[in-house]
């Protein structure tokens, strides 16, 4: 399916990401998000093929000390940069503390909350996850703001600043009427802010092809709803490559495979044998496969109805394309939107 402006937003600049360490930061979501974030405009392409079109995101490591330390439970962080008061980024995360601290927040972190003030007035979004809404209270980025935290550091919260205006209920709390300032729940709401950004800064179709990437959100249903056709071997059969080409354009029409073996101008058992060949896929499977990526896409970012999306992809038969669709994907075309669309509806 084309996408507009594929060439502006591979064209951007990337995203400039700082990832802020603190004494006291625990490693799991800070490097959860370094490898996510690399991942953007990169990953889909090394497991499906497709070309990339996603804005690239440069993320990196901060602390106030680029000696690497060890956390409270246990694994080293290595800063990859210091804090320079030149650095000019698009987005500071502070992942989670771990807690107790035995002195409290109060007067912590002066180098640091001087830092991200900076950075947020010149302008770049600034986000917390877990306990890291308290550094955010800390540096009075929250003063008189909605935010939420873990429930466990509630009482710290009232304590400490009672003028933040809490809502532990929430996974995530856009602080700002710009959606600058954002804080996450517990320390699993990474994903979801992950995602939020991605959306925000690179795109919705490439938050989605990163929750596949990951597995991110539920995994009740398996793996099968995240799965995608997979990137193949390289083969040398230029007649079958150009009829993969002709087919991506095509798939949607009648009678595709008689149409393939037409244009390969080979006979159709010689056909069949050299896709499956080259390809590792039967001619009908592979079309199959196509048509059903297409309508994955369809249902994750418009409003069609199933039978149109059905049509629109070539099968005219809706309650054959359902079951295809479930076979593939281990989901309900209906199901399968219900599960994707949030992230879009979220970014909304």
């Amino acid at each position: 399916m084309p996408l507009g402006g594929m060439v502006a937003v591979q064209e951007q600049k990337p995203i400039a990401v700082s990832l802020l360490a603190l004494p006291e930061s625990t490693p799991g979501a800070l490097y959860g998000l370094l490898e996510v974030f690399s991942a953007v405009g990169v990953a889909w392409t090394e497991l499906t093929g497709e070309p990339a079109t996603a804005r690239r995101m440069q993320t990196r490591i901060v602390a106030a000390e680029t000696q690497p330390f060890a956390t409270a439970v246990g694994p080293v962080i290595a800063p990859d940069h210091g804090l320079t008061d030149d650095t000019v980024v698009d987005l500071v995360l502070v992942t989670d503390l771990a807690l107790p601290m035995p002195v409290g927040t109060r007067g912590r972190w002066p180098r640091e909350t001087r830092w991200v003030r900076e950075q947020y007035r010149r302008g770049a979004t600034v986000c917390s996850v877990c306990t890291g809404s308290l550094f955010l209270a800390e540096a009075g980025l929250l003063d008189g703001r909605e935010a939420t935290t873990h429930w466990g550091a509630v009482d710290l919260f009232r304590t400490g600043y009672p003028r933040v205006r809490l809502r532990p209920e929430l996974i995530l709390c856009e602080s700002d009427p710009d959606g600058r300032l954002i804080t996450g729940g517990g320390a699993a709401a990474w994903e979801d802010l992950a995602l939020h950004l991605i959306a925000r800064f690179c795109g919705t179709a490439e938050a989605v092809r990163i929750a596949k990437v990951f597995l991110l959100g539920d995994r009740s249903e398996g793996q099968l709803p995240f799965a995608a056709m997979p990137r193949r071997a390289q083969h040398d059969d230029p007649v079958i490559g150009a009829c993969q080409a002709w087919i991506a354009e095509h798939y949607s029409g009648t009678n595709p495979v008689a149409r393939m073996v037409r244009q390969s101008g080979l006979a159709e058992r010689t056909f069949k044998r050299r896709f499956k060949a080259a390809t590792g896929y039967a001619p009908v499977d592979y079309v199959q496969a196509v048509r059903i990526e297409e309508a994955k896409q369809m249902l994750e970012t418009s409003d069609e109805p199933t039978d149109a999306v059905a049509s629109a992809v070539g099968y005219e038969d809706p309650a054959f394309f359902r079951r295809l669709f479930r076979r593939r994907t281990g989901l309900s075309p209906a199901r399968y939107r219900q599960r994707f669309r949030p992230i879009a509806r979220r970014r909304r």
